[in-house]
């Protein structure tokens, strides 16, 4: 099959070259991938800024979520069939959607929406997971509350806005003047340009942050919520509540020395919750995410769709940070 891949560690071109058709197991089932999005992750996992989490062998076919068709079933999947269209993302081992094919285990995967492409479907899972984990299993937003979603225009954040508005909150977002009109197409209520205005001086008692940028904007955040709020990050540094999750022996000592003293200084002074979030492979909340979409209530934003052999291209647009929604390759 063809893959896009890197066969080191460093910022250097994807690769277009054959590789081995995956085996699948028992319980996986054998895509076709027809379409996968590029994702923020995927210049993490090209630089090596998640070496400590997964060792990955080279070459390493990069790419994070997809839709296609199953074209096999192990021997014990139960709950698909071959021609199911469906959409997912692979759990962190078994990531290589740049790729036509991909073997993944059925607990991971859901049935396209009906009413998506396979190019929109494949802008969904990544983002639409890590946006559903954030509101509502560790913010646990509710109707009413206030919430500020860092870069609106973004691949996450223009599905985030979408998701906090169903959930009955009302937010603040952060974008350019160019990115402005498609984040108040989402439903955003207040819309602090980035470029001539600081956030953390407009925004106050706010109950959540969703922070999609790390550094100084996340340190900021903590200047808008009020006292019990909370903020979850997808940049930021990794903290205990991480650590106790993912890491054990030395690579947990290691997570909790990293974790910013600022951050945990910043937590105490405000009396807020800080969390950061390495998003987990769900097929029951991709089902739940399908309903929304076919339902109306969250529709896929894309910026650009690239056909597989320009990959690299691809990934050079989506590393400037002009794109206002996903970027989309084409395999099929």
């Amino acid at each position: 099959m063809r893959a896009m891949v890197i066969d080191r560690y460093g910022k250097n071109p994807i690769s277009l070259v054959e590789m081995p058709t995956p085996e699948i197991g028992e319980y996986e089932i054998l895509a076709e991938i027809h379409a996968a999005s590029i994702n923020p992750i995927d210049f993490k996992i090209r630089d090596g800024k998640v070496k400590l989490l997964v060792k990955y062998q080279m070459p390493l076919i990069l790419g994070n979520d997809f839709a296609g068709v199953i074209v096999q079933v192990g021997a014990k999947v139960t709950s698909f069939k071959v021609g199911d269209e469906i959409y997912a993302r692979p759990r962190k081992s078994k990531i290589g959607t740049f790729a036509e094919y991909i073997a993944i285990h059925e607990d991971d995967i859901a049935l396209k929406p009906k009413n998506l492409s396979f190019e929109e479907a494949a802008s969904i899972p990544l983002v639409g997971l890590t946006t559903y984990q954030a509101l509502t299993d560790i913010l646990r937003l509710e109707k009413g509350q206030k919430i500020l979603i860092q870069a609106g225009a973004g691949g996450v954040g223009t599905f985030a806005i979408q998701l906090a508005k169903l959930m009955g909150a009302t937010v603040a977002t952060t974008a350019s003047e160019a990115g402005a009109n498609l984040v108040k197409s989402l439903g955003a209520d207040e819309i602090i340009n980035y470029k001539t205005e600081k956030f953390e001086e407009i925004l106050k008692n706010y109950d959540a942050v969703f922070d999609t940028l790390g550094g100084e904007i996340l340190e900021k955040s903590f200047d808008v919520i009020k006292s019990g709020g909370k903020i979850v990050s997808v940049s930021g540094l990794p903290n205990a509540r991480f650590g106790k999750e993912y890491g054990s022996g030395f690579f947990k000592t290691l997570l909790f020395f990293a974790a910013s003293h600022k951050l945990t200084a910043l937590e105490k002074k405000h009396n807020a919750q800080y969390t950061f979030l390495f998003m987990k492979p769900s097929g029951e909340q991709l089902r739940i995410i399908a309903n929304f979409i076919e339902t109306g209530k969250i529709i896929p934003i894309i910026d650009k769709v690239f056909p597989f052999e320009n990959a690299q291209k691809a990934m050079e647009y989506a590393e400037s940070g002009r794109a206002k929604g996903k970027i989309i390759l084409k395999i099929k």
